[in-house]
């Protein structure tokens, strides 16, 4: 069975990309750890960062830095956390996250945004890309 994140790069499931080309997708996580926390996920659909070929994962944060400006002047975010867990969804991803303290990268702070809430951040980081 396909991933979540597979879902949305075939468009079942509705989500708030950000960017996209034929290797990798930006959007929006549903639970941020702060508003404008962004997930970039490859494509190919791969459990393990590091079974990637080495094409896809030299290109992963080349694709995610694209991000880090947008995200940092619509969030007034001092910095834009870059997090490689990899536990929660079996398919590989980036989490971009806005933060202003090293304790913002932490799950625990994570909270289900409401569709309006994702819009509007999206609205503002495409704004600035």
């Amino acid at each position: 069975m396909a991933t979540i994140f597979t879902q949305i790069i075939n468009g079942e499931i509705p989500a708030e990309k950000l960017v996209e080309d034929e290797r990798y997708l930006a959007f929006l996580d549903i639970r941020p750890i702060r508003p404008g926390h962004t997930l970039v996920v490859t494509k190919e659909e791969t459990d393990y960062l590091f079974d990637l070929d080495d094409a896809t994962l030299g290109g992963l944060l080349p694709f995610a830095k694209q991000l880090s400006g947008p995200i940092q002047r619509a969030t007034g975010c001092q910095r834009v956390g870059v997090m490689v867990a990899g536990l929660e969804v079996p398919h590989c991803h980036v989490h971009l996250v806005p933060m202003d303290a090293i304790s913002d990268l932490n799950f625990a702070h994570s909270s289900e945004a409401s569709p309006e809430e994702l819009a509007d951040v999206a609205a503002r980081i495409r704004a600035e890309m």
